[in-house]
């Protein structure tokens, strides 16, 4: 498994950042959401709306954004982020002009993924999520 997480209609991927960033994707190669299959937009909608919750509740961010572009990858996904007043590029998406360094110190990801396992049994690939948890940690953001 490539993925935290995956079933037969979708496979949610981690975004290597400094802020928690999941992206939820289609099994299948849809180009519009209005293509998808019904089961597997509720599938993505119940999905969303766990890890939004889950990140409001957990990481008590100043703002989640969801976004769905698809301009470079021409495949039905969604992006979920928890965005901090210290992020590097708030307010702006993290897609544009970098504001400052960062200065996070945020709670433990792996309790996170913990949590959203034994909420809402998800089985997560926890191998993947030790590797972030690296990747955090070269970007200076601290865990509580």
């Amino acid at each position: 498994m490539n993925y935290i997480y995956e079933n037969d209609l979708i496979y949610i991927d981690l975004e290597k950042s400094e802020i928690p960033w999941l992206k939820i994707f289609t099994k299948e190669n849809y180009k519009e959401f209005c293509h998808c299959p019904q089961n597997v937009k509720n599938e993505i909608w119940s999905k969303l709306d766990i890890i939004e919750k889950e990140m409001i509740d957990y990481f008590n961010p100043e703002k989640i954004n969801i976004a769905s572009f698809g301009n470079y990858v021409p495949h039905v996904h969604f992006h979920i982020m928890a965005r901090f007043k210290q992020d590097s590029y708030f307010p702006e998406p993290m897609w544009g002009k970098k504001q400052r360094e960062p200065s996070l110190i945020l709670p433990s990801f792996e309790e996170f993924y913990s949590n959203l396992k034994k909420n809402y049994r998800l089985n997560f690939n926890f191998d993947i999520i030790y590797k972030y948890n690296n990747f955090l940690k070269d970007k200076n953001v601290r865990e509580t």
